[in-house]
Order: C-alpha cells, then sequence, then structure tokens
C-alpha cells in the first residue's frame, strides 16, 4: 500500500526481556502521549480468564503464541496504541510485521542481571523462568533473542536514563514517528 494509503495510525511498540521496563514504561508513555496502553500478556489473560502460566502449563507454548498473534491481528485494526506484548512476540517475524508500518518498535535494552534484580521474587511466576536457574535463562534468552531485537526502530538503554528521562524520551520519538500520538 502506497504510503499515507494505510488509515491505520502509527503503534509504539516496546519489546525487550522481562524486566526491561515494558509495562511499567508502557503505562506512562501511553498517558503523555494521550493514548491507550496495552500489554498483550494482560489482554491474552483477560480474554481467556486465566494467567499466561496456566496457558503455557495447560496448553504449551504454541497455544500461547498462537494467541498473541491473534491479539497482534485484533490490535493491528486499532490505531495509535502504545503497546507492550510479551518477551518472546518480537521473535516471530510475523507478528510485527502485521503492525508494520505504520508501526515503530523500540528495544527496552537490559542486562539479563539487571533484569533479574527487576523482577525479584516474580521471576519465577514467568513461565520461562521457572527454572531452576532464572538469571541463566535470562542469559540464554537475551542471546537466542537479539536478532529479533535488531529490527527495532531505536534502542533505550534502561540501565543509564532513569524512569522519567526514558519516559521523555519514548514520548519525544513517537511524536516525531507519529507514533503513538491519540
Amino acid at each position: 500500500m502506497a504510503e499515507g494509503g494505510d488509515r491505520r495510525g502509527a503503534h509504539l511498540i516496546l519489546v525487550g526481556l522481562p524486566g526491561a521496563g515494558k509495562s511499567t514504561l508502557g503505562p506512562l508513555v501511553a498517558q503523555r502521549l494521550g493514548s491507550p496502553f496495552v500489554d498483550l500478556d494482560t489482554e491474552i489473560e483477560r480474554h481467556e480468564g486465566r494467567s499466561v502460566a496456566e496457558i503455557f502449563s495447560r496448553d504449551g507454548e504454541v497455544r500461547f503464541r498462537q494467541l498473541e498473534r491473534l491479539l497482534t491481528e485484533e490490535v493491528a485494526l486499532r490505531s495509535n496504541l502504545v503497546l507492550s506484548p510479551g518477551g518472546g512476540w518480537v521473535t516471530q517475524p510475523t507478528l510485527p510485521a502485521l503492525l508494520r508500518p505504520p508501526g515503530r518498535i523500540i528495544h527496552l535494552d537490559v542486562t539479563p542481571a539487571t533484569a533479574l534484580v527487576r523482577l525479584g521474587s516474580a521471576a519465577g511466576a514467568r513461565p520461562l523462568l521457572s527454572s531452576a536457574d532464572p538469571g541463566a535463562m535470562l542469559e540464554h534468552l537475551h542471546t537466542v533473542r537479539a536478532p529479533a531485537y535488531g529490527i527495532a526502530d531505536a534502542v533505550l538503554d534502561t540501565e543509564t536514563l532513569d524512569l522519567q528521562e526514558l519516559v521523555d524520551q519514548l514520548a519525544a520519538l513517537a511524536v516525531a514517528w507519529g507514533a503513538g500520538v491519540g
């Protein structure tokens, strides 16, 4: 479709490891922009009436990824969202493709060690981190997801900037791109 022919507004999509700050920054940036915030995992839980951990446990990761796809297809029909998909969403090339263009992806970069500290005791409640060594699993995810994070339109280091600086930079990028601006 020719540029300008796509009637959907651009989404601002935050990706990164668990603990990168997607669920913390997303609502703050959405509020600043006057846009709705959608956490895909929360929406999947609402639609399914059970937690992501339960979906993984009972139905497996394949089913969860199918639910992510269905919800991404729904979100693609909406405009100007600040979107926080789960950490593995970006590793499925067809999902970002549903939102780009006009959507823009920001990689919220964090080291696995910092992510683990931020997650604290909640790390074990996450299906992919419920192993005996969640730190090692975060290292593994960081390594295998690096190429997928490389598709991002911009990268913000969530360790060197404070929360307000991150919100300011995300909002500035969104405005410059026309993404997520309600």
